[in-house]
């Protein structure tokens, strides 16, 4: 089956009542352990579908769901401004972020090509946010892996951070960073990775000299060949070790 873009229902009112998400599977028939990939504040852009692309040739199902449907089908893409898309970013909640999580968690648990026990989830930026807080309150999901997730020391709408949640994680954590990001600074993976410890989460943090924030994504200046390479074995072995 080729890659597609699916509806997801979603408990909302009418006009937006469905999810986008953008779907690839393998080949092969049976049961697959499946990925949910958050994106970065563009959206479900050309470099979160080529992350979706490459899933189904390792053994997993990919769902890419469109996280900000709220603002309409599909509006967010490179070519936006930046103060426009940290202005959607910052429109988000954590609570809706949670329930669309959930929402696209359940819809892919749901597929009969899927090992419904055996998801992932893998976030870019604002996704790496969405990654850390998903596994903090989403028992389903059994490994996470966060690139360069900034603002986990902060609450979007009301409750506590992601990082004040830490000893609520369930399943193991990858977080993959660069020394040269401001967002999260090294100081601030380093609080994570403290925190995590002292709850005696099973994690593991990697940091790559010469690389920045978006480091990942071959669409920006950030683009770290060397550094992505080898952060996305290592996540592509954390979820092998993980869901397989």
């Amino acid at each position: 089956m080729p890659a597609c873009w699916v509806d997801i229902k979603v408990d909302k009112s009418p006009e937006n009542s469905t999810m986008e998400g953008y779907l690839t599977l393998p080949e092969a028939k049976g049961r697959h352990p499946a990925i949910v990939v958050i994106q970065e504040i563009w959206g479900v852009n050309s470099h979160i579908q080529s992350v979706v692309d490459r899933l189904p040739s390792q053994g997993y199902v990919g769902l890419a769901p469109a996280m900000f449907y709220r603002e309409g089908p599909m509006t967010t893409g490179l070519h936006e401004e930046l103060d426009t898309a940290i202005a959607r970013m910052r429109r988000s909640t954590d609570a809706d972020i949670l329930s669309d999580v959930r929402t696209a968690v359940d819809y892919i648990k749901a597929q009969s090509f899927v090992e419904g026990d055996k998801i992932g989830i893998v976030g870019f930026c604002y996704g790496g946010r969405v990654s850390y807080l998903s596994v903090c309150n989403i028992s389903d999901l059994s490994a996470s892996v966060v690139f360069y997730g900034g603002g986990i020391g902060m609450a979007l709408g009301d409750g506590p951070s992601p990082l004040e949640q830490t000893a609520n994680i369930g399943c193991p954590v990858l977080g993959l960073f660069g020394d040269e990001d401001a967002n999260p600074t090294p100081e601030d993976v380093a609080k994570i990775d403290a925190a995590m410890t002292k709850h005696e989460k099973t994690h593991e943090f990697h940091s790559y000299a010469g690389a920045g924030h978006g480091f990942h994504c071959e669409a920006r200046a950030s683009y770290r060949p060397e550094a992505a390479a080898d952060a996305w074995s290592k996540a592509m072995a954390w979820f092998d070790k993980h869901l397989k």
